[in-house]
């Protein structure tokens, strides 16, 4: 029996077309609100067909003197060419925090499964 971790995968965005891209500021401070924005497709695109589609974006914090991550927001994508609506897959999230940590971003493509990346934010 394989459990749900073993099952999320991770890549290089450059050259994987479904992992989140993460863009934060390296740096904030303690209480101010800041951007993140998360994108999948970032140099590549992704299909948004009836066939192939990213469905969500999470976004995740998880504290340095935490044990583990808090869900910060979900972007779901429920327009994949109807009517000849397409959506884009792009998260942005205004967000402020109390200490540094490690920013975590999951996509799930509905065929290519749940996809993952990380970027550490210093809190000042």
């Amino acid at each position: 029996m394989s459990n749900l971790t073993s099952t999320v995968q991770s890549g290089d965005w450059k050259n994987e077309k479904h992992v989140p891209v993460i863009k934060a500021p390296e740096s904030v401070k303690k209480d101010e609100a800041f951007l993140v924005t998360v994108v999948v497709g970032e140099e590549i695109a992704h299909p948004n067909t009836f066939e192939h589609y990213i469905k969500w974006i999470k976004l995740f914090f998880k504290p340095d003197s935490g044990k583990f991550p808090i869900e910060v927001a979900t972007v779901a994508f429920d327009s994949h060419g109807e009517s000849g609506v397409f959506t884009s897959y792009c998260a942005d999230v205004m967000l402020k925090v109390q200490e540094s940590g490690e920013l975590m971003a999951m996509s799930y493509c509905n065929i290519h499964g749940l996809w993952e990346n990380s970027a550490t934010l210093k809190c000042e």
